[in-house]
């Protein structure tokens, strides 16, 4: 159904990429050398888990989110529908937008999933910790919304 999976591990360097931003900007993962950058994926915006991890991110950087530390969220989603769910829930942090999966791909998170019983290609929920080196920290898979963005942002501190 898709190409071969990519399967990215802690110590790999995170592959770059550029992106458009849910305010309409570029922003390419390199330009952000020197920061930890906390980078997940997610299926979609507005949907229950996605809103949950959104959400959940968002109160976890009120709490503890370490300096130096930016936190992405990429989806396939168009930029528009990104501004629209950063506004309705007043996220501090950047969405980027993915609808051609390229990004998705290159991070081996665009890949074959079960639902309702049929095969479906989708996006597997999944968080990357980049060092300020530009490699991978720590990978996250199959990740549950509740409770992951809390633990993400504390094992940082």
């Amino acid at each position: 159904m898709g190409a071969a999976k990519v399967e990215l591990r802690e110590g790999d360097p995170a592959p770059d990429f550029e992106l458009e931003t849910d305010a309409g900007q570029r922003l390419r993962l390199s330009a952000l050398r020197g920061q930890t950058v906390v980078l997940y994926f997610y299926p979609k915006a507005g949907t229950p888990g996605c809103t949950v991890e959104a959400c959940e991110f968002r109160d976890a950087m009120g709490r503890s989110k370490p300096d130096r530390v930016v936190v992405l969220g990429v989806s396939p989603d168009t930029p528009a529908a990104l501004a629209r769910f950063k506004a309705q829930h007043r996220l501090p942090f950047t969405l980027l937008a993915d609808p051609d999966k390229r990004a998705a791909q290159a991070y081996g998170v665009w890949t074959e999933k079960t639902l309702y019983g049929r095969k479906v290609m989708g996006i597997e929920r999944t968080t990357f910790v980049v060092g300020p080196d530009g490699r991978i920290q720590r990978v996250y898979r199959k990740v549950r919304p509740q409770g992951h963005a809390a633990a993400v942002l504390a094992a940082l501190d």
